[in-house]
């Protein structure tokens, strides 16, 4: 149920400026961009993230995510956007709000990736800040929560930098990498953050 939904789009949310980078929702032409990036930041993602299919690179893997990227946002369960950096339009990384809950929650969850050789220059900082006030004034959510592996030290400064508190420790939390990991659990609400009407 999705009652205290107050947003709707008609195709795509929309783009989202930050100060160096733009936030958008993928399109079937980032394709090629998207796959080289993914792929040459293989080795740089995977301890991070589930288990890649065997296909997930693929033109048609990447049919179906649009397709699934596209079906959650019009049911309001996710808003999945790609970052590009501003200076020259290349893509940097993505990031999306999903498990969005309505009713008494009015929250979601956080989830980013940032290509290899676009990391530590700033752009996931630059993207979470800019989707926080997005999530707070466009989508009316009052939290936006976060979960890291504790050894992932660059996720944990990200998220302390952009003003996400740690909220606690969830044991054997996500399958990551084809095993059961542990998380640190961090929030972002709305009430926090002072350039936020509402």
């Amino acid at each position: 149920m999705a009652f205290f939904r107050t947003v709707a789009f008609s195709d795509t949310p929309p783009a989202i400026e930050g100060t160096g980078v733009a936030l958008r929702a993928p399109l079937a032409a980032d394709f090629s961009e998207w796959t080289t990036l993914r792929e040459t930041s293989s080795a740089f993602l995977r301890p991070w993230e589930p288990t890649w299919p065997l296909d997930d690179l693929s033109r048609g893997a990447f049919r179906r995510r649009l397709r699934r990227y596209a079906e959650d946002q019009r049911t309001d369960q996710a808003y999945t956007f790609f970052v590009f950096r501003r200076t020259d339009g290349r893509l940097v990384g993505g990031l999306s709000l999903a498990n969005v809950r309505r009713g008494v929650a009015q929250a979601a969850s956080l989830g980013y990736w940032m290509g290899a050789a676009f990391a530590r220059q700033g752009c996931m900082s630059d993207a979470v800040g800019s989707i926080v006030p997005f999530a707070f004034a466009t989508l009316g959510l009052r939290r936006v929560e976060a979960a890291c592996i504790p050894t992932n030290v660059a996720s944990v400064r990200l998220l302390e930098k952009c003003g996400f508190e740690r909220e606690g420790y969830a044991r054997r939390y996500l399958c990551i990498n084809g095993a059961w990991q542990d998380h640190l659990l961090y929030a972002r609400v709305r009430e926090d953050s002072d350039d936020i009407s509402g």
